[in-house]
């Protein structure tokens, strides 16, 4: 579902890319002729309440979101998904290759991104409410999971790099591990995680399933860090070559801090 306008008299050249997540969003407005960042904003949720209604507070709240625009992206963020190569692949049987990663009901809707040219899809659970509400509020936009994303920016900047990479992605609450070498994909995992303990266990019990050498492998971090936080310190402290990803190798988001587009790496990239 993407939004076209073909009279050039009505074209705004803009961009708007909405993430979305049971505990917020966040979205940015890019000038798709300078490919620069117009505004960003993030909003939390608050527990325990109805999140089509904090979405309407939301849209009252920031009426930049209400205006019109050439392209609306908007992007999934759960770790409701699977990688699957397209030689395994069959559209007709979407449900199975989640069934063993994630609960899942028969009343669930289930769909697919196309990874390329990586010949990789990733199955996931979208959150169909959050859809319906959007699509009370704009004429059409397309949509994707946050993972497919990440997972294929990440493969684009592996090219050529011969040694294999971890790349851990924060959240608030959650963080993706993903390994990579020459632009294939050699592992993807979503944990859950309370202390920054539980982060560098999972980490280093990775290494130690994929044989990699803590004292040797590169690892770069991307999302919700800075090198003052103890996420980050716990994770130098056991992995030798851990540094934060450089922002500066990628054109996306001109004129925006490197913190930033590291914090809104796949909203940036959506």
């Amino acid at each position: 579902m993407v939004k076209t306008n073909n009279d050039i008299t009505q074209k705004t050249y803009k961009k708007l890319s909405i993430q979305v997540s049971l505990n917020g969003l966040s979205f940015c407005v890019f000038d798709v002729i300078t490919n620069k960042i117009l505004h960003t904003s993030t909003i939390d949720f608050e527990k325990n309440k109805v999140v089509e209604e904090q979405l309407w507070r939301a849209f009252v709240d920031n009426t930049i979101l209400t205006k019109s625009y050439d392209e609306i992206i908007v992007v999934h963020n759960n770790n409701l998904n699977a990688f699957v190569p397209s030689s395994l692949f069959d559209s007709n049987y979407l449900a199975s290759y989640l069934q063993y990663n994630t609960k899942v009901f028969e009343t669930d809707f289930f769909t697919f991104d196309t990874i390329s040219p990586y010949e990789i899809n990733n199955i996931y659970v979208p959150f169909v409410n959050i859809n319906n509400f959007l699509l009370d509020q704009y004429e059409s936009f397309e949509y994707k999971n946050s993972n497919s994303i990440l997972v294929k920016k990440l493969l684009d900047l592996s090219r050529n790099t011969e040694e294999k990479q971890i790349f851990v992605h924060l959240q608030q609450n959650t963080f993706e591990l993903v390994v990579v070498k020459n632009q294939e994909l050699l592992l993807f995992n979503s944990f859950t995680y309370t202390a920054p303990e539980d982060l560098i266990y999972y980490i280093l019990f990775s290494c130690e399933q994929l044989q990699l050498n803590p004292e040797t492998i590169l690892l770069k971090i991307l999302g919700n860090c800075s090198e003052y936080d103890a996420n980050f310190k716990i994770i130098y402290k056991y992995i030798r070559n851990c540094s934060l990803l450089d922002a500066r190798i990628m054109s996306i988001a001109l004129g925006e801090t490197e913190a930033n587009i590291r914090n809104h790496f796949t909203l940036y990239h959506s």
